[in-house]
């Protein structure tokens, strides 16, 4: 999976997410905009093929469920933009938020208490 999804895709992504498995209507409730149901659904088909999402039938209802977690999307997107903007350094990428100040140096410091534990 080496493939970045639209803004819409992301919100569809999101829901299907937090409900891990659901219905078309399950997943449209969970969707956090005013989109109609049939442009969620196809929304949901794209990412059916683009490989995020599958489906399980129950007679004529699909279930549909995330193929790719939340955890290696964001593993994936924060990669390419550590490669694309930082040269692929994660030290230039940290000094870039704490610089805009982003991150706090209380929060870097929980992180480093994180790591070394």
């Amino acid at each position: 999976m080496n493939k970045e999804l639209t803004k819409a895709e992301e919100q569809v992504m999101q829901a299907i997410w937090k409900i891990e498995k659901g219905f078309a209507n399950e997943i449209v409730a969970a969707v956090e905009s005013d989109a109609a149901y049939n442009t969620v659904l196809t929304v949901v088909r794209v990412l059916e093929q683009k490989g995020f999402v599958a489906h399980e039938t129950f007679n004529r209802s699909n279930r549909y469920y995330p193929l790719v977690s939340r955890e290696e999307y964001m593993k994936q997107m924060l990669g390419g933009i550590a490669h694309r903007w930082f040269g692929s350094s994660s030290r230039a990428l940290v000094s870039f938020l704490v610089d805009k100040k982003e991150v706090s140096l209380d929060d870097l410091e929980a992180i480093t208490k994180e790591i070394e534990n």
